[in-house]
């Protein structure tokens, strides 16, 4: 065989590799790309997301102790750090020693309050006693004024009943006026228990928001859910509001993505939404919407189309089944991308590959 034929048996093999090589490429690349959405349907790129949540101080402190790590399942109600309360615990000492003494100073005013009224008693019964000394040494100076005009009674004893009259009168008055004392200060020291009790009261109150200042001193979940960062160290100083973890709440995981004028006005809330996330491409996720943007934006810069981007789309969140996450919690993560298949027209009948297959 000459080095020409050669040459050319080569070649022929070459161009022959080639053309199988594309026809290959071309196969495994229509492989990879979606299926056709039946009239109905529209698809559209998005990510798995989930609300987020600061775990924060609501007092300035040292923080003591952080119990959980990155990446950690949280519980609802589980403490996750606990702040340094030695000053707060000080503080609610003083308030108790505060709240005894206050409770003391009520019952000695409220004493004093029943040693006036007993004393207000006693000089009642001595106005009584003077009121009736008074009657009796005015029926004597009547008497001896009576006599006194025939002669039967000295002029010094009519003189002696009259004296006798005017001290009664003053006696009694006296009285009364011990007994008016006697009222007010029974007003003085019901007013000093008034006094008191709003400084048991006061005292209380301190006591109640020093104990709510010290329990929200050990941060607890608010929710199930997993440790995404921790802000802060034991060690540091932090103000009020100050950032410890920050977490993500598993139960309200969502995927959000755009769709254009034309198909998002036709999405209502709860439209049912299959999702199939690019790391589990074998099953597909229920979810429904939750949400749509009620005014429209610009496509986000990852698509790449100059024309694309020109056009007005409207946000839209889909949130996954609530059962599926409680039953997967642990396997549940955010950021995976995927694609979300709407289903606009109730009446459409979902194609076979999109049927819901979910993980057991």
């Amino acid at each position: 065989m000459t080095r020409r034929n050669l040459l050319l048996r080569r070649n022929l093999l070459l161009l022959m590799a080639v053309i199988v090589a594309g026809v290959i490429g071309y196969f495994g690349w229509k492989s990879t790309q979606p299926k056709k959405l039946p009239d109905g349907f529209v698809s559209s790129n998005g990510r798995v997301e989930a609300v987020e949540i600061d775990i924060a101080t609501k007092t300035a402190g040292r923080l003591k102790e952080v119990l959980v790590d990155e990446g950690d399942f949280v519980a609802t109600g589980q403490v996750l750090a606990r702040m340094d309360t030695d000053i707060l615990n000080a503080q609610l000492r003083e308030a108790e020693a505060d709240l005894r003494r206050a409770k003391t100073a009520v019952d000695t005013a409220r004493s004093g309050v029943k040693q006036r009224e007993n004393e207000k008693a006693a000089g009642e019964a001595v106005v009584s006693q003077r009121k009736a000394e008074l009657d009796l040494a005015r029926k004597r100076k009547e008497r001896a004024d009576s006599l006194s005009m025939s002669g039967s009674v000295s002029a010094e004893e009519r003189d002696e009943r009259r004296s006798a009259f005017f001290g009664a009168e003053a006696a009694v008055k006296a009285a009364e006026a011990n007994v008016s004392a006697s009222e007010a200060a029974i007003t003085t020291t019901k007013s000093q228990v008034i006094q008191a009790e709003a400084a048991v009261d006061a005292a209380k109150s301190r006591i109640e928001r020093l104990q709510a200042d010290i329990d929200d001193c050990t941060l607890r979940s608010p929710r199930d859910g997993r440790v995404q960062y921790r802000v802060a160290q034991p060690g540091e100083v932090l103000t009020a509001g100050g950032k410890v973890l920050n977490m993500v709440d598993l139960a309200d995981v969502y995927m959000t993505f755009f769709l254009p004028t034309a198909e998002a006005g036709r999405v209502r809330m709860g439209t049912e939404v299959h999702l199939v996330l690019d790391a589990i491409p074998q099953f597909v996720l229920p979810a429904r919407v939750s949400y749509v943007a009620d005014v429209a934006q610009f496509t986000p810069k990852t698509v790449e189309t100059a024309q694309e981007r020109e056009k007005l789309m409207f946000r839209i969140k889909a949130r996954i089944d609530p059962e599926l996450l409680k039953k997967h919690i642990k396997r549940v993560k955010t950021g995976l991308p995927g694609v979300a298949y709407v289903q606009l027209d109730p009446q459409a009948e979902w194609p076979d590959h999109l049927r819901l297959k979910v993980p057991e």
